[in-house]
Parts: C-alpha cells; structure tokens; sequence
C-alpha cells in the first residue's frame, strides 16, 4: 500500500528556515502526483504544494509562492519542501499525501501519516 512518512518539522522565529522530508513507499515513485497539505488548529485543511515526479511539475498556494519550493529525489523515493521566510500563520501540521495533480488536491482515499508539526513564532 501507498504509505509516506514525513520528518523535519520544528520550532522556528518567523523569517526562518525548515526543510521537510517526505519517504514514500509501495507505489512508482518516479510517476506519482506527491502534495504537501496542512492543517492548523481550527482550520480547515488546504493545499500547500504539489509535485508530479515524472516531469517536474509543481504548483504551489498564492499563500506560499517564492516562499516554499517543493522538489523530489526519485533515487530515493523522497519529496522535500523547502520553507523560507517564515510566518507564524505557516503554523500548521504539514502532511505528505497521494494528490491528484493539476489542480493540487489530495487523493479521497490518500493514507494520512502523522505528519510534521511546524510552528513559528513570531
């Protein structure tokens, strides 16, 4: 079964810097749509960036865009989202889940991990 397990959040002052990881396994990694999603307390889940590791494509949120960049190392069935400049509304668990891809949605029936708690203060 498709299953991801995401690592690399933390604790950061806002303008700082995270990188998260993402480790797939039990699909083609090199012809899969990969999304990063999250979801703050009270808030309902939203999109974050997406990746189509066959060709590169990516799309992100208007809220993220020259901020975050997502990308992928197909040898080693990772995707990665590289976070700058952050802000304390950024703060949110971010997940790493099958999307369908354009536009950047996740798949119904993606299998959720845990995820990676990412807060910034301010």
């Amino acid at each position: 079964e498709v299953h991801f397990v995401e690592s690399g959040g933390g604790l950061v002052a806002a303008g700082g810097s995270l990188r998260l990881s993402c480790v797939g396994s039990g699909f083609t990694f090199d012809d899969y749509a990969i999304g990063w999603f999250r979801q703050a307390p009270g808030k309902e889940r939203e999109a974050v960036s997406c990746l189509r590791t066959s060709d590169g494509r990516t799309d992100y949120a208007d809220s993220v865009k020259g901020r975050f960049t997502i990308s992928s190392d197909n040898a080693k069935n990772t995707v990665y989202l590289q976070m700058n400049s952050l802000k304390p509304e950024d703060t949110a668990v971010y997940y790493c889940v099958e999307a369908l891809f354009p536009p950047c949605t996740y798949y119904p029936l993606a299998y959720w991990g845990q995820g990676a708690q990412v807060t910034v203060s301010s």
